[in-house]
């Protein structure tokens, strides 16, 4: 498998969710499981069939987080040094020119993106259009609603 870029943040965030689901999650549904079974026939027990897939969620998440970490690679932000332009982890400011709009985008992995939190995953096309860009230049985004043209007003690596 390949490596997937991670920023630190985003590491941080699924190690902690880990240890949630290993320290919290996993021995609440443990517990529910045998309680389930003291309550007698489990083929008609619906706290019981309940618990248990529960428990497949949680070991699926689990899995899936190991996995995860296990194939990241982890990108520092602050100590690349790209010269001013626009790459993996990099805080963008940009004016929109459609909507006469700034914005702010951090460029990170796909588990990481939430566009709420101003977080854009590397692989969509506002991230490819802005990927290589420096200060002072327009990116032309093309999207299913149209294009729309960014410039590019500061990079930050924070």
């Amino acid at each position: 498998m390949t490596k997937v870029p991670l920023t630190v943040n985003g590491a941080q965030k699924l190690r902690e969710e880990l240890a949630q689901l290993k320290g919290e999650a996993r021995p609440t549904v443990i517990k529910a499981i045998a309680e389930a079974r003291a309550h007698g026939d489990l083929k008609e027990n619906a706290e019981y069939h309940a618990a248990r897939e529960q428990q497949g969620f949680i070991e699926g998440r689990i899995k899936e987080i190991e996995a995860k970490l296990s194939h990241a690679q982890i990108i520092d932000v602050t100590t690349l040094n790209a010269g001013g332009r626009v790459v993996f982890g990099a805080t963008v400011e940009v004016y929109e020119e459609e909507t006469d709009e700034e914005h702010s985008f951090q460029i990170v992995g796909e588990d990481e993106a939430d566009i709420k939190q101003g977080l854009i995953s590397v692989s969509s096309p506002m991230a490819r259009a802005l990927i290589g860009k420096s200060e002072g230049d327009v990116a032309e985004v093309v999207l299913p609603k149209g294009k729309r043209h960014l410039e590019i007003l500061k990079v930050r690596y924070e």
